[in-house]
């Protein structure tokens, strides 16, 4: 029978302002390794730090706008966009704009703190 996931857990996050993570699967809220589901809304003006995360990240922009930052320069996901940021790349997500973003994003494998890699 398919499991009922009753709600999400909530996922401290990095960067400032703070934005909300609900993780509806993955080691925080299902204890799922292969892979997380989480929602995300993030404020105007946030920002986190760099990062070389060791998972695939596919992030799906739902309202909003999301920049993206890599070594390759940057560009602007808009809502009812997509991106993939891959293992190893540096990349950096922000939401400068006045509406701030809601989003969706899965890695895979699961993400977890120690995976990501943020900068200094």
């Amino acid at each position: 029978m398919p499991e009922l996931i009753r709600a999400p857990s909530r996922v401290t996050a990095a960067g400032e302002p703070p934005k909300l993570i609900d993780e509806y699967v993955g080691q925080a809220s299902t204890g799922h390794a292969r892979l997380s589901i989480a929602h995300m809304r993030s404020p105007a003006g946030w920002a986190e730090p760099g990062q070389h995360p060791e998972f695939d990240e596919f992030t799906i922009v739902l309202r909003g706008a999301l920049v993206v930052e890599s070594d390759g320069g940057q560009m602007t996901v808009q809502a009812g966009q997509g991106v993939h940021a891959r293992p190893g790349e540096w990349v950096r997500y922000s939401t400068p704009g006045a509406d701030g973003a809601e989003y969706i994003s899965v890695c895979v494998p699961a993400f977890t703190p120690g995976t990501v890699r943020r900068d200094d």
